[in-house]
């Protein structure tokens, strides 16, 4: 049985955006979107679409993915990045990856190494690698280095630079007034931090679906840290229909990574939209399992972003004929100021892209 396949995917996250980048950020959503469909079309799966997606959101200097990535407290770019294939349910990630392009993959060959089973005298095959047992595993598997240079643009260096003074100047000030006690709101104009990460959700022609997700992390972090965007659960999620009253779910989220691991999003969201009324769930799961979540109650507000795919097989009629037997539904909600999405199906001529309030 063949069906109508679908892309859904976001290039500038949860987070502000200025005008004067939208228009990039919705041309990469657009070139994403081509990329992922020209692969369904030529009868790719999910997983091999979606690694596509991310592949070129990665590549774009505009996003806080791969190329163009903040740079951490030491002026380093270290990536994070995992993608999930609903039809066999395997993982893969990688954190604080540094020198190479495309981290997702990374993710990606870690997913099909798993899937060979199990390794020389019985050992388990990794399916999340950090630093420099991450690099070292890519590089033996065959994808190339790329120094961090090469991945560093103009604008995250001058952001670095800019930062760099912010975190200085604050740190003088609390220095002179002798604070025993560092305090959450420092002097001086916060860190601009881009919480632009990348994702992608896909159903293919066979009604699979994967998803996939990219992050550079927040601006200034601590050499070593691992955000939303690698961890299980919380980046992406996906997840095939189990039985005919089930739905196929695909998840992909954006944001600040310590409060989307603290509330696991991607797999609370996924979970809720088993519901009859899918925008009231993911509504209500936005509310409940985030933003009034009692694992963040400390925090004074929660930054984050949900992209959201659900399929169904709809009726008795499941010919190859018969395109609309997949009845898709795409959602998207954030907390934060601005979200762009691109969305795109096998169908369409040319993709579609949006910046704006939840949907």
């Amino acid at each position: 049985n063949h069906f109508l396949s679908f892309v859904f995917l976001y290039c500038a996250g949860a987070g502000y955006h200025s005008e004067s980048k939208a228009k990039e950020y919705k041309h990469v959503c657009k070139r994403a979107c081509q990329k992922a469909v020209d692969r369904l079309r030529a009868g790719a799966m999910a997983l091999e679409a979606v690694t596509a997606a991310l592949t070129e959101l990665e590549d774009s200097p505009f996003t806080n993915a791969g190329t163009g990535s903040n740079l951490n407290l030491s002026g380093d770019i270290e990536c994070d990045a995992s993608i999930m294939d609903g039809k066999s349910l395997e993982y893969g990630a990688v954190g604080a990856l540094s020198g190479i392009k495309n981290p997702v993959l990374v993710a990606r060959r870690l997913l099909s190494e798993a899937q060979k089973g199990k390794l020389s005298a019985g050992r388990i095959p990794p399916c999340f690698l950090v630093g420099t047992g991450a690099q070292q595993w890519a590089l033996t598997h065959g994808i190339p280095p790329c120094p961090s240079e090469k991945m560093a643009t103009k604008f995250s260096l001058s952001a670095y630079k800019r930062n760099k003074r912010k975190m200085e100047l604050a740190e003088k000030i609390e220095t002179e007034h002798h604070f025993l006690k560092r305090q959450r709101t420092s002097s001086g104009t916060p860190i601009s931090s881009s919480l632009d990460t990348v994702g992608a959700i896909v159903v293919d022609q066979e009604g699979n679906v994967a998803a996939a997700v990219s992050s550079g992390g927040l601006a200034m972090k601590h050499p070593g840290r691992v955000g939303q965007a690698a961890h299980y659960g919380c980046g992406c999620w996906a997840e095939n229909a189990h039985d005919a009253r089930t739905y196929a779910t695909a998840v992909s989220t954006s944001g600040c990574g310590e409060h989307l691991i603290r509330t696991m999003l991607a797999r609370e969201c996924s979970t809720a939209v088993q519901a009859e009324d899918a925008h009231q769930a993911l509504l209500e799961a936005m509310q409940n399992k985030f933003i009034g979540s009692r694992f963040l109650a400390s925090e004074d507000g929660v930054l984050g972003g949900v992209i959201v795919l659900r399929c169904c097989k709809c009726g008795d009629d499941q010919s190859s004929e018969n395109l609309q037997a997949l009845l898709v539904e795409f959602l998207w909600s954030h907390t934060t100021e601005s979200m762009c999405v691109g969305y795109m199906s096998a169908h369409d001529s040319k993709a579609k892209a949006y910046t704006g309030a939840s949907r």
